[in-house]
């Protein structure tokens, strides 16, 4: 009896393939020769049970030797190309960009705000190079990392001082445990809301140190409930803008102002948790009324809590503006060495920062302010575009393609009521299945995240920055292969 497996050639013989060749050039050759022993046992293995498959049907008698397709499936050329398609795959990152086709402008997921080209710019200049994030140029002496956005902040904000730390919620942390550590924080019932990820207040002020005191109902609290928690000598007041969703109908709440006043009066911290970190109103966008950044520090909350990556539109991290003392004791707090942001996201931050200093021009080069103001008739001229484009090759595979009405939302845990009048381009992928469609668009060499509704998928043009529309092309007409 032949053992089929004498066949496969040996390491040394498909390493000297020019295929395997370029690979040592490209890659370390432990990877290689790694991959490549993984190869030829899968077809050691893959022969071994062909072998006993033959054996069993011919009633215990040894199998026919393997077909031509097989015999060729085993030449050295053969397993050199998967051997590359192999250390290929293991070289990938599996952080890669992807083209966000879904009409969600702040997708979690994916990452939520894309950077502008300021502070792309701003981040690779300082990554690449030794910069003075903790040293004074002027003085020649040693500096802070937590000045390098505080002028700015200051400015745009009207807040006294300001600082940032590496997210949102280390931000409330770090408020929290500074001014209530041991004690009790006061915060109505309607605002113990879960944020992304399933992470509640509750538990965050509970990690803090702290200890939640509970006032008013789920949808009333009134000023009278505040001042009855007075009985257990709290720390502080936390107050939750309650970003990612709505509560409507027989509802009652204490305005930030007057809380404000009456936090002051008993010598209490008022935290304000707003959350997206808004600087320009949205309303002549026609979305709904959201506090901005500015507003809330004019209300006369201590410290103001927001997030750099929603509707700030800049990378991670937490930012926190208010009064000068209040900041102080934070940059002292022994937590806030653990929570600090790196050089790179502040020259990013920084670089978005900036650019509100010019209104306009913020709404033309932050992609979410950009996404959130382009009118859905250019939306739609780009779709137009996109739909003559795929048309012949989704017919060709018995599909169609058509434009229909829909609506684009903010996402990212904001403006649960903001709904952008968006035109989506609809794909009945004909031949192909709605989840085969959906699976090469995320597996190709440009991954495509898009919606599925009503067995189509549901490419959103608002969320798909210009310079990927080539690319968005490409991947779908790749998606139906000639003879599928």
């Amino acid at each position: 009896m032949t053992d089929e497996r004498r066949r496969i050639p040996g390491v040394d013989r498909v390493l000297a393939t020019p295929e395997v060749a370029q690979l040592l050039d490209r890659y370390p050759r432990d990877l290689v020769v790694e991959s490549l022993r993984q190869v030829l046992d899968e077809a050691r293995g893959s022969l071994a049970q062909g072998d006993r498959a033959g054996a069993d049907a011919a009633g215990g008698a040894p199998g026919a030797p393997g077909d031509a397709a097989a015999a060729e499936a085993l030449l050295p050329e053969a397993l050199a190309r998967r051997v590359q398609a192999l250390v290929e795959a293991r070289s990938a990152p599996t952080l890669r960009t992807v083209i966000n086709a879904t009409g969600v402008i702040l997708h979690t997921n994916l990452g939520r705000s894309p950077l502008s080209q300021d502070a792309v710019r701003a981040m690779v200049e300082t990554g690449r190079s030794y910069s003075n994030l903790e040293f004074d140029l002027d003085e020649g002496v040693r500096g802070s990392r937590y000045d390098h956005c505080r002028g700015l902040l200051r400015e745009l904000t009207g807040a006294e001082d300001a600082l940032v730390v590496n997210n949102a919620a280390g931000a409330l942390i770090l408020a929290l445990d500074t001014a209530a550590a041991g004690q009790g924080v006061v915060v109505s019932r309607g605002e113990l809301i879960e944020i992304g990820g399933g992470f509640r207040i509750p538990e965050i002020v509970e990690r803090a140190g702290t200890t939640l005191v509970e006032v008013g109902t789920t949808n009333r609290t009134r000023l009278d409930d505040y001042r009855a928690a007075l009985d257990v000598k709290p720390g502080a007041v936390l107050k939750v803008h309650r970003s990612n969703f709505r509560v409507s109908g027989f509802t009652e709440e204490v305005p930030v102002g007057v809380l404000s006043r009456f936090c002051a009066e008993h010598a209490l911290p008022l935290v304000y948790d707003l959350g997206s970190g808004l600087m320009l109103d949205l309303r002549v966008d026609g979305l709904p009324n959201e506090p901005t950044v500015a507003s809330a520090v004019a209300s006369g909350a201590d410290l103001v809590l927001f997030s750099g990556d929603k509707l700030l539109g800049g990378p991670q991290a937490g930012l926190i503006v208010g009064g000068a003392e209040w900041i102080q004791k934070l940059r002292k707090n022994p937590l806030c060495r653990a929570l600090r942001v790196d050089k790179v996201t502040l020259a990013g931050l920084e670089a978005t920062i900036r650019t509100y200093r010019d209104p306009e021009a913020a709404r033309s080069r932050i992609p979410v302010l950009r996404m959130i103001h382009e009118s859905s008739d250019s939306v739609r001229e780009r779709a137009e575009r996109l739909s003559e484009a795929l048309a012949p090759v989704a017919q060709a595979a018995g599909g169609r393609v058509e434009l229909v009405a829909g609506h684009s939302v903010v996402g990212g845990g904001t403006l649960p009521d903001g709904e952008i009048a968006t035109w989506r381009v609809a794909i009945d992928p004909g031949s192909l299945s709605v989840d085969a469609l959906q699976r090469r668009l995320r597996f190709g060499p440009t991954s495509v995240v898009a919606r599925t509704e009503d067995n189509r998928v549901l490419i959103d043009l608002r969320t798909v920055d210009p310079s990927e529309e080539e690319d968005l092309v490409r991947a779908l007409r790749d998606c139906w292969p000639q003879g599928d």
